[in-house]
């Protein structure tokens, strides 16, 4: 969810949000989760944010909003600003589905109708932020009946306490909340 330069590398619109992902694990734990979904035949899906320089189709309903057009500045963002950061990399066999409008990828792209038309019932949510965007695709997800899987050094979002107050207290009601390790384990067995 979201991990591109845009939202998390150093030109982002949030520099806190892009200094909590870079005090953490979760970029290398997110690479290293794709490339175990990969070897076992889990697809790939890349959630991410566009937005047109003149602002057309994007929400101008609240703050967040506002922050990341005046990040813009009605100018184009530079090439490569909205693709998946390569610390994790999409390989071609992942799936990228941008969104203009919207915090959560349920309402503002068709990933429940790609996950619906592949039998998917279980999403493995990681990236940013358990603030709102990650945070909303949970509860989404949740809502559409799909199994919810966090693993929580896999996320990131402001402050670290919050982000670890939501994943105890809120997210673990609605999905299973677990660890990298614990799902790279469970892979490994699938592929042995």
């Amino acid at each position: 969810m979201e991990v591109q330069e845009v939202v998390v590398g150093r030109g982002a619109a949030l520099p806190a949000l892009a200094e909590a992902v870079a005090a953490s694990e979760m970029l290398p734990n997110i690479a290293a989760l794709a490339t175990a979904a990969r070897g076992v035949g889990v697809p790939v899906i890349h959630c991410t944010t566009e937005s047109r320089a003149d602002g057309f189709g994007g929400n101008r309903n609240s703050k967040l909003f506002a922050i990341a057009r005046k990040g813009r500045s009605g100018k184009p963002m530079p090439t490569g600003a909205f693709d998946v950061h390569p610390d994790v990399g999409a390989e071609p066999t992942d799936l990228v589905l941008p969104r203009l409008h919207g915090a959560s990828p349920m309402a503002g792209t068709s990933l429940d109708t790609i996950l619906r038309n592949e039998s998917i019932t279980t999403i493995v949510a990681t990236g940013v932020s358990m603030n709102v965007a990650l945070l909303g695709l949970v509860f989404d997800a949740v809502n559409r009946a799909y199994q919810v899987v966090v693993p929580r050094d896999a996320v990131a979002g402001v402050d670290a306490d919050y982000v670890q107050a939501v994943l105890d207290n809120t997210v673990s009601l609605l999905a299973t909340v677990t660890t990298t390790a614990a799902l790279l384990d469970v892979w490994g067995t699938a592929s042995a």
